[in-house]
């Protein structure tokens, strides 16, 4: 017989309940942005990440993130298909497929998306964007295990 499933932890209750971690893993989340990595990128990095992991709070919460920005629509709107899109530059591109790379592990790296990657970030600024992809599967894996609600959108 199979169990109900109890009620689960709403981000706030999360806060409420483990402030110290939280505080942890937004740190993480951040750190790229704090080391002058673009914002509108690690946006962009962060709504795949989640669009990958099926997180739908926090697809949203990056969407809201990345429109208050002022990340255009199309951008957005075709993340999904991004390989097939021609409105991202070639920094985005590879910071999209290294995202993709770091989060479905057992593709992994490869050394041509390294070499890429490394064409197109610096050691330091590469080691950032792992931070921040790191820290938003983080978030990702929490927010699938609660089912947090996702934000409203923002009306503009």
């Amino acid at each position: 017989m199979a169990k109900t499933v109890t009620a689960r932890a709403e981000f706030t209750d999360f806060r409420a309940l483990v402030p110290d971690l939280e505080t942890k893993v937004r740190a993480l989340a951040n750190a790229a942005v704090e080391a002058g990595l673009d914002k509108e990128l690690i946006e962009l990095v962060k709504l795949r990440v989640s669009q990958v992991n099926g997180c739908a709070f926090c697809v949203q919460f990056h969407v809201n993130q990345a429109e208050g920005l002022g990340v255009r629509a199309d951008k957005l709107h075709q993340l999904a298909v991004w390989r097939e899109a021609q409105v991202y530059s070639p920094r985005e591109r590879v910071a999209l497929a290294f995202a993709e790379a770091l989060t479905l592990l057992p593709q992994g790296v490869s050394d041509e998306l390294y070499a890429e990657a490394s064409a197109e970030f610096d050691a330091k600024e590469l080691a950032y964007l792992a931070s921040a992809i790191a820290g938003i599967n983080v978030w990702n894996r929490f927010g699938v295990m609660y089912r947090w609600t996702p934000p409203a959108a923002k009306t503009k």
